[in-house]
């Protein structure tokens, strides 16, 4: 059978159980005892399993059967939670994840240390026989109901129901494995299933005669519960019983009973509730970014049209354009809100790297994440994640000291690592800060110094965030010992550059002894964005207009010369005037007019004031690349767009002025 053509879906699809994984096991490390995470782990590996296996992919599999079992014995209660159990069971996903990237690249799973993994897991499980050599233990019904009021309890105390659920399939039903397989899933869509007889492996397998039980908690009423199986074809039908603290037992005869009935019952009973259907679908990203493409083409062309129509006396081209700019706003929405993603997609590796590093670096750690819920155009978030890696590394490596050398400082031994997101504007932030050590000034100065990036007398009259920039220099490092986890002294110049790429900036605050926190500021989106077209000269520019405060006409007597710079009064401040005319070398009669047209600037607290000949008014613009031949070379310019008339207007990148 050709599978090809379900694998890009198996791959996504086992990246969300494999982080779903890592997500669960961090919880049940710091809470041994959270029977809701062991289920969730649980039902993680034996979907992963069943996906592997119906796929072809052998090893995943075998890998995942024998994780379940383990996991089968903890939810059971007969097996404790140790941190030897815990550290196999993160090396085996860190194979499944190996393995999932040999089917990726290769279409094929080539890991070859599945075997390896099995005998620690079957060592670190106390001895407890692989399924490879024997048989789960069969239950019969009055085990499948001896569960300790203390689960029951607590499932009712947070508002879930247990159910004993029987099923009997159709006495000619010819694939009963595989039926059993499609109503565990359904049942494992709206809940936990924390028992089943036969076992899982016996359903898998199609080794039962004809019906089975299950025990299910959910949020659900016992008549979704019922019909919920008797959606699927051939099952003939289904009892539900409801359990519940004060007497799970009391009703076993009545089950038993059931169970016989059923077996008697052919046919299928009427639906009395349907399940929803879904509500939302993969699409590719090639697919959105192509749509993207398609709709920069129409702003570009949007716009020509609505400068023919602003020359033209047609009311009838007038109305039609104004309604295409409307359509066009509401389909840009939407577009948009497509391509946007939470950053909680990269943030969620995070905690396990974290784990890994601090254990292997002897520190203690308490590591938070914030606005994990804040979107960002895909792309953008696809090229992040390796950048806040790195930042994230030096962090642990060079920001957090030892547990002594926390005590010895007076601080408390673990120490604090925090990733946080939010959005202003059009722009999200993203914050990386620890309570280490912080920098030193004076040791990143004598670096800068000696490599010639600083010149002598020029300590003092260089600030702190010109001072920390040397560090996104290629090769710089103040580290006195290189590590393979701070990066060998390369990597914040790759940051710096692979941030800037996006059209955003990075900077480094810091306090010896406080700590330092890595800010990285991106824009919403790569593709369109409203802008302020000004002209200097014979040359048009367009300004983003999420970077513009206001725009005023200054007094050429109002402004001041300080040290050598022209500044103006703006608000109480004074703020640095410079021309676009001067900046881009552009030729501009000499004005007699006795005030300036200036847009002021900001990046944050800072801002600035940039003079220009005239401002044309709003628009909105496609972003452009300028490409690698011109892309590096033009400083202040973050790329292009076409006009309606059909010229080609540079955009400002005033995060560049403001540096």
């Amino acid at each position: 059978m050709d599978n090809s053509q379900y694998l890009e879906i198996f791959i996504e699809e086992s990246k969300e159980h494999l982080q779903m994984l890592n997500d669960s096991l961090m919880v049940l490390e710091k809470s041994p005892g959270n029977i809701d995470e062991i289920q969730t782990i649980f039902r993680a590996a034996h979907t992963l399993k069943g996906m592997a296996g119906s796929m072809g992919f052998q090893n995943m599999a075998h890998l995942t059967h024998e994780m379940e079992n383990g996991l089968d014995l903890m939810r059971n209660g007969r097996l404790q939670v140790t941190q030897g159990v815990m550290d196999v069971l993160f090396q085996c996903v860190d194979a499944l994840e190996t393995q999932l990237d040999s089917v990726a690249e290769q279409g094929e799973d080539l890991f070859s240390g599945t075997e390896e993994l099995v005998k620690q897991l079957a060592s670190v499980f106390q001895g407890k026989p692989s399924s490879t050599a024997s048989v789960a233990v069969q239950e019969n019904l009055s085990p499948l109901l001896d569960y300790t009021e203390s689960v029951i309890q607590k499932a009712n105390n947070n508002g879930k129901s247990v159910f004993a659920v029987y099923v009997t399939l159709d006495s000619k039903c010819v694939m009963p494995g595989v039926r059993a397989f499609m109503v565990v899933r359904a049942y494992e869509s709206i809940g936990d299933i924390i028992k089943s007889e036969p076992s899982a492996n016996e359903l898998e397998e199609g080794r039962f005669e004809g019906r089975f039980a299950l025990v299910v908690i959910t949020d659900e009423d016992e008549g979704m519960v019922k019909s919920l199986a008797l959606e699927i074809s051939e099952v003939a039908g289904v009892d539900v019983q409801r359990l519940d603290s004060e007497g799970p037992r009391s009703s076993a005869a009545h089950l038993d009973a059931s169970m016989t009935a059923n077996q008697q019952t052919p046919g299928v009973a009427e639906k009395n509730l349907r399940i929803n259907g879904t509500k939302s679908i993969r699409v590719d990203i090639e697919r959105l970014d192509a749509l993207m493409n398609l709709f920069s083409e129409f702003v570009i062309d949007k716009t020509r049209l609505e400068l023919q129509a602003s020359h033209s006396s047609d009311s009838n081209l007038i109305e039609t354009v104004q309604h295409l700019s409307r359509v066009g706003t509401d389909l840009q929405d939407i577009v948009m809100s497509m391509r946007m993603v939470t950053v909680e997609t990269v943030f969620n590796r995070f905690p396990r790297m974290v784990r890994d590093l601090t254990k292997s670096l002897g520190k203690k750690v308490n590591f938070e994440i914030r606005g994990a819920d804040t979107e960002l155009d895909r792309t953008l978030v696809d090229e992040i994640g390796d950048p806040l890696v790195h930042i994230l590394r030096n962090s642990l490596d060079h920001g957090l000291e030892t547990p002594e050398e926390r005590v010895h400082a007076g601080k408390n031994e673990m120490g604090t690592v925090q990733v946080s997101a939010f959005q202003a504007g059009n722009h999200v932030f993203i914050e990386v800060s620890d309570d280490g050590r912080g920098i030193d000034r004076t040791k990143v100065l004598q670096k800068a110094l000696e490599r010639g990036l600083a010149e002598p007398g020029q300590e003092n009259s260089l600030n702190d965030e010109k001072v920390f920039d040397f560090l996104f220099q290629p090769g710089f490092s103040t580290a006195d010992k290189i590590s393979d986890i701070s990066g060998r002294g390369v990597g914040l110049d790759v940051v710096k550059s692979k941030i800037s790429s996006l059209g955003g900036d990075v900077v480094v605050q810091s306090q010896p002894g406080k700590g330092t926190v890595f800010t990285i500021q991106l824009p919403l989106t790569l593709s369109i964005l409203q802008a302020m077209m000004v002209q200097v000269g014979d040359e048009k520019y367009a300004i983003p207009l999420n970077s513009i405060v206001q725009i005023d006409r200054v007094r050429k007597q109002d402004i001041q010369s300080i040290q050598g710079h022209p500044m103006v009064g703006f608000r109480g401040r004074m703020l640095s005037l410079i021309s676009l005319k001067d900046r881009f070398s552009i030729e501009s009669k000499t004005s007699e007019n006795t005030t300036l047209t200036c847009v002021v600037l900001s990046k944050g607290e800072k801002m600035l004031a940039v003079e220009v000949d005239e401002v044309l008014g709003q628009q909105e613009v496609v972003l452009k690349s300028l490409g690698n031949y011109l892309g590096g070379s033009l400083s202040g310019v973050s790329g292009a767009t076409i006009l309606g008339d059909g010229q080609v207007a540079l955009i400002v990148d005033p995060n560049a002025f403001i540096r």
